[in-house]
């Protein structure tokens, strides 16, 4: 299974290759790899105390912000190494203040994985969620260089637990220490026998709720919002702004929207743009004089729809017709109802919103304008949802101080870390 893995690996590498020469996403991927080793050697130095944290993309990222941040205040003499897999992740992040380093993960190659670790060094790894790469797993275990997966999340149907997962259930015995958002992975990875897990919780939790209690304020959308009732859709995708069309179209009166869409394209903006029939504008527009009488604001920016929510009375989170939604917390932590497309259950957050009554998923666009109405008609209703959400999010709050209290006990040799199959005991 293991050269299967790595032929994949190079197959993986040569489709991106081929891609980058008409895909933008794909050549930025290419791109920031050449010379990466040489740029990561001459900016390297071999007395630092290290702390290396992964992440896949932009999601990632936020959600391990918290925990870099703490651990950056507990341990003022290690550096941070921040390294992306994905351009979104890269691009929007690379100025974080917080990171001594920041550069693209090399392809998970032995030899690449041998090389990365030859410069760096670190005291500790830190993948985030998702991040399985099993060359750097396999080098980091046999340097013995400790390796901690955070915020991780298991679902039957992965394949650690088909017939043909025993490769890689051996690898995951390669991590010093798995920390999971729920008892659903805790329990799939103490059947399979793999022992070095507990519970934590989602670290989204604590990102967003500090956003919530100091985000950023934007004249130009101020300017938009004004008085009006604002709806935000976030992260759409075509069959989500085909749904929206019809929405907006019926001009509800008071209300305003405010779009943000996954992929920043103008030819596809455009696109949606032209069948609405109320003004429209984007957040680049130079000329914001037209900003209080347009019904519809896109936001053709990337990095800043958490802090956009603020101004939002519902939220329509998109993603929800294609392989998941996106994040609810970041709309629900404002205190406001979320609605999504049917693909949501296996999203754990958003399956416990719809049962707290914070969320709710529709079809097609009769199904969203029934549940917009509702929801803004009757302020009743509408204050009820909204502390579900708020209420909710609230409750989930406290998975960063958990798991900075194994990595910390992992860092400081004087401390101890006992673990139970539920909690944490540090002596």
């Amino acid at each position: 299974m293991g050269l299967l893995y790595n032929i994949f690996i190079y197959f993986y590498y040569f489709s991106i290759k081929a891609a980058s020469f008409f895909n933008t996403k794909a050549r930025k991927w290419v791109e920031g790899r050449k010379q990466l080793f040489e740029r990561m050697f001459f900016n390297s130095n071999e007395d630092d105390k290290l702390i290396w944290f992964h992440y896949s993309s932009l999601g990632e990222f936020e959600q391990g912000r918290p925990v870099m941040e703490s651990l950056k205040r507990d341990n003022p003499g290690h550096k941070l190494l921040v390294t992306f897999f994905s351009p979104s992740g890269f691009e929007v992040s690379k100025n974080y203040a917080y990171a001594d380093y920041m550069f693209y993960l090399p392809l998970d190659t032995s030899g690449n994985a041998k090389k990365f670790l030859d410069i760096w060094n670190p005291d500790i790894a830190v993948f985030v969620k998702y991040e399985f790469w099993y060359n750097y797993i396999n080098e980091l275990n046999r340097r013995n260089i400790p390796l901690i997966l955070i915020s991780a999340t298991f679902r039957k149907n992965h394949y650690f637990f088909r017939f043909y997962g025993s490769w890689f259930r051996k690898q995951l015995g390669k991590i010093t220490y798995i920390l999971v958002q729920n008892r659903e992975s805790l329990k799939l990875l103490s059947k399979a026998g793999i022992r070095n897990v507990s519970l934590a919780g989602d670290t989204r939790f604590d990102r967003v709720y500090d956003i919530s209690v100091k985000p950023q304020r934007f004249e130009d959308i101020e300017s938009f919002v004004q008085a009006s009732i604002i709806f935000i859709a976030g992260s759409t995708w075509l069959r989500d702004e085909q749904m929206l069309t019809g929405l907006i179209n019926k001009n509800f009166k008071g209300i305003k929207y405010i779009i943000a869409p996954h992929v920043i394209d103008k030819k596809k903006i455009d696109g949606f743009t032209k069948k609405i029939k109320g003004k429209t504008v984007k957040l680049s527009d130079t000329d914001k004089s037209g900003f209080p009488e347009a019904q519809v604001l896109i936001i053709d920016r990337i990095g800043i729809l958490s802090h956009v929510y603020q101004y939002a009375s519902v939220a329509y989170i998109g993603g929800g017709f294609g392989k998941g939604i996106h994040n609810v917390l970041e709309a629900a932590v404002f205190g406001m109802p979320v609605i999504f497309g049917p693909n949501y259950k296996k999203f754990n957050e958003a399956s416990e919103l719809v049962k707290y009554g914070g969320a709710f998923p529709a079809a097609n666009s009769n199904e969203l304008s029934i549940i917009t109405y509702k929801l803004l008609s009757d302020y009743r209703i509408l204050k009820q949802t909204s502390a579900c959400s708020k209420e909710y999010v609230h409750a989930k709050k406290g998975a960063t101080e958990k798991t900075v209290s194994v990595i910390n006990a992992m860092i400081s040799p004087q401390k101890h870390l006992k673990v139970d199959n539920d909690s944490f005991i540090m002596n």
